[in-house]
């Protein structure tokens, strides 16, 4: 525990006294606004006002320190299933269960969305002679390949601080994610929710199970999406209320075109891409990570419905593959999360099942053809909209997998800086789902050496590997509480450790150095 307490007062001492400077002035101003009329505050209205202020100020040294609770543990994996229980949207998005003009952030975003709003002007910003005297000689590094580029922004100026062969299009990896989560939720909405129905043929002895497009449906007793179990017995009791025992079962999934198979092959990081699918494939629905898939897994899923239908009293035929008619009925149905929690979801753990759903539904949202090179094609024709610079960039998928995708460290830096906009609050669960440097998802097991130990906890990004390839885009809170965007993109390392480390100093660089 002492070992970790240092490790948080490392991180968070630097910030302690910008966040004194940042927070200070902003908490005066409050008390001037609310000042009664009089000048005098009642003892109810005075305890209310420290109350606010208080509020505000620990909210200021927790931005501080990072993802911490008092005692010095972890927060933000615990937070992140929090954001999963959110309430909101409807079947077709709308928004018809969100309240204000914005989604609920995630629970862990603290420092990225205090950062958003923290800068008071009383502080200079990074220079770009400083940052290019601190990140030239670290980009040089050798173990980073033949070909980089690099990108630094300011994002509530928009100012670009850094460049490198800011638009040389360059192999993405799973940073393409990035993209694919801006392009869905400005297509769908965050509140947004695929669904998963049951639905009987006239007549009432056929039962056809809709594939909605859910990356997230599952069969386990404990759902963290939708889930297949609740479905089944929600089936089961509407069709004992129709004094039906015995059904013959199909499954559809017409809602997704084109193959199914991503164009890498067979691939323990990514099951057949299909409309209907429990726990993502995986032959066994218990692990996580890349894992051997099953061959078919809609009809997997079909046939797990038909057993748990049989736990419930509903004798079942073996399932078939059949479209639901027009006249058919839906007796039940299970809906994912909200979709600003399944792209947090995706953006932590690099979920390359999410992924690829998520570009088919852009694609649905948008009137595309849902399969990879519709998903693709939407997903450049959505950020086209968004008047984002596409200059070289191309999507093959969307996950990344694609080693024929091309993005720059422009178009990276650009969709984060959007992604942070005041214009946009529907994007902003693409900042709060990055993994949490030397905390969460992708980046949990980072940060771990001296020169990396400064972005703990302030370094939000997603990482991109395949072999020869490596890459890393996020955000960072500078020491001035500045909230940057960068893009780090390489090709052609021999050892992908060794470059991820040189990425990883990289980014911690932006949070230590206050470079002017």
């Amino acid at each position: 525990m002492v070992l970790v307490e240092r490790r948080v007062w490392r991180a968070a001492r630097p910030r302690l006294a910008r966040v004194e400077q940042a927070v200070v002035p902003r908490l005066a101003r409050a008390a001037r606004a609310v000042r009664p009329r009089s000048g005098r505050f009642t003892t109810p209205q005075l305890t209310g006002v420290a109350a606010l202020l208080g509020l505000a100020l620990a909210a200021g040294l927790v931005t501080a320190a990072g993802p911490w609770d008092s005692a010095g543990q972890r927060t933000a994996e615990r937070d992140r299933a929090t954001a999963w229980d959110r309430e909101g949207g409807a079947d077709h998005g709308g928004g018809s269960g969100a309240t204000g003009d914005a989604p609920a952030p995630a629970p862990s975003a603290a420092s990225v969305l205090a950062a958003l709003g923290a800068v008071t002007g009383d502080t200079g910003p990074q220079t770009p002679a400083g940052l290019t005297h601190v990140l030239d000689p670290l980009l040089r590094d050798a173990s980073l390949g033949p070909r980089r580029s690099a990108v630094v922004l300011d994002v509530a100026s928009g100012r670009r601080l850094y460049a490198k062969g800011a638009d040389d299009a360059l192999t993405p990896a799973s940073t393409t994610k990035i993209a694919t989560a801006v392009a869905v939720l400005s297509a769908a909405g965050p509140d947004h929710r695929f669904t998963t129905r049951a639905m009987l043929e006239p007549g009432g002895d056929k039962l056809v199970l809709v594939g909605g497009g859910d990356p997230t449906l599952t069969a386990r007793e404990k759902a963290d999406g939708a889930s297949l179990r609740t479905l089944a017995e929600k089936t089961a009791t509407a069709l004992k209320q129709r004094h039906v025992t015995s059904v013959a079962l199909s499954y559809d999934t017409s809602l997704f075109a084109g193959k199914a198979l991503h164009p890498i092959g067979v691939n323990p990081n990514l099951a057949e891409v299909t409309a209907l699918m429990a726990d993502e494939g995986r032959a066994d629905a218990a692990t996580s990570g890349p894992a051997d898939r099953v061959p078919d897994p809609a009809a997997d899923a079909a046939r797990t419905f038909g057993d748990l239908l049989g736990r419930h009293g509903i004798k079942t035929s073996a399932p078939r593959a059949a479209k639901a008619t027009p006249h058919a009925r839906t007796v039940a149905f299970a809906q994912s999360p909200p979709l600003s929690a399944v792209v947090e979801r995706m953006l932590t753990t690099s979920d390359n099942d999410i992924a690829e759903a998520l570009a088919r539904q852009t694609a649905l949202a948008t009137g595309g053809r849902p399969s990879f090179d519709g998903g693709g094609a939407a997903i450049a024709a959505q950020l086209k909209k968004l008047g984002l610079p596409l200059k070289g960039a191309h999507f093959g998928d969307g996950s990344g997998l694609n080693r024929d995708d091309r993005t720059t460290a422009g178009l990276l830096t650009a969709l984060l800086a959007t992604a942070g906009s005041p214009a946009h609050p529907e994007l902003r669960t693409v900042l709060t789902g990055l993994p949490v440097a030397g905390f969460t998802g992708t980046l949990s097991d980072r940060y771990e050496d001296d020169a990396q130990r400064f972005g703990i906890g302030v370094v939000r990004a997603k990482t991109g590997s395949l072999t020869g390839v490596n890459a890393l885009a996020g955000t960072v809170v500078d020491t001035e509480g500045r909230l940057m965007a960068f893009a780090f993109l390489t090709d052609g390392s021999m050892d992908q450790t060794t470059a991820r480390a040189a990425l990883d100093r990289m980014a911690a660089a932006l949070a230590h150095c206050g470079c002017r």
